[in-house]
């Protein structure tokens, strides 16, 4: 169990802080706002209204103990930055900052931020994946090259092992994880676990091969 601090709760930061406590994670909610902290207070593990561009407050919430910080402060631009920078300096191992536009992100990559989102643009990626491709559930995009994909496994590969399927060398991907249908997640799954009917597989690869990937899925479903 990882434990996440996320500071800003608007409609991402929210999204974020109760997808993370709904999977078991230690999650801390921070706003400015009493009414969002309000709504959200049951659904996640603290909520505290502060103003996170304090260092004393972030330090008496013990920033430094968090594996992770979400900066998804809205359009204050420079409240993003400086609470990026604070996170970073107190010991955050890992800030994931949202950005306003290009310019935004440079300044958050420049003090320290590990991951810089652009909400609008990151959802369209998804969207127009989903469109192109019915067997695509999920699609994230780590950086102009690499993407993480979930894909709904095709006919082709129910019954059949990783191991027989050998979609590293087939396609280039590496298997995450493996989705079941009974809810159950294997993280990291090994040669000998098998695919079966509605179950959802978890791959990392380049966006290239990810292409490959999503047409060879779709052309065995028309089939």
């Amino acid at each position: 169990m990882k434990q996440f601090a996320i500071i800003g709760l608007g409609r991402f930061g929210s999204s974020i802080a109760t997808t993370l406590y709904a999977m078991g994670h230690d999650v801390l909610a921070i706003d400015k706002d009493e009414e969002q902290i309000q709504d959200i207070s049951d659904y996640v593990t603290h909520a505290v209204q502060a103003d996170a561009t304090d260092e004393s407050t972030l330090k008496a919430v013990g920033i430094r103990n968090f594996d992770v910080a979400v900066v998804t402060v809205g359009s204050d631009i420079q409240s993003s930055v400086l609470i990026t920078l604070l996170c970073k300096e107190l010991g955050v191992k890992y800030v994931l900052a949202k950005a306003q536009n290009e310019l935004h992100a440079k300044v958050l990559y420049k003090i320290g931020a590990d991951k810089v989102v652009f909400p609008e643009r990151d959802m369209g990626i998804r969207v127009a994946h989903n469109l192109v491709s019915s067997n695509i559930l999920d699609y994230i995009e780590l950086d102009p090259n690499y993407s993480v994909v979930e894909i709904s496994a095709i006919p082709l590969w129910v019954g059949k092992s990783l191991r027989e399927l050998d979609l590293r060398v087939r396609y280039g991907v590496n298997v995450m994880a493996i989705k079941q249908q009974d809810g159950n997640i294997n993280i990291s799954p090994g040669g000998d676990d098998m695919i079966y009917e509605r179950d959802i597989v978890v791959v990392i690869g380049t966006n290239e091969d990810i292409d490959k990937l999503e047409k060879r899925a779709e052309d065995s479903v028309k089939k």
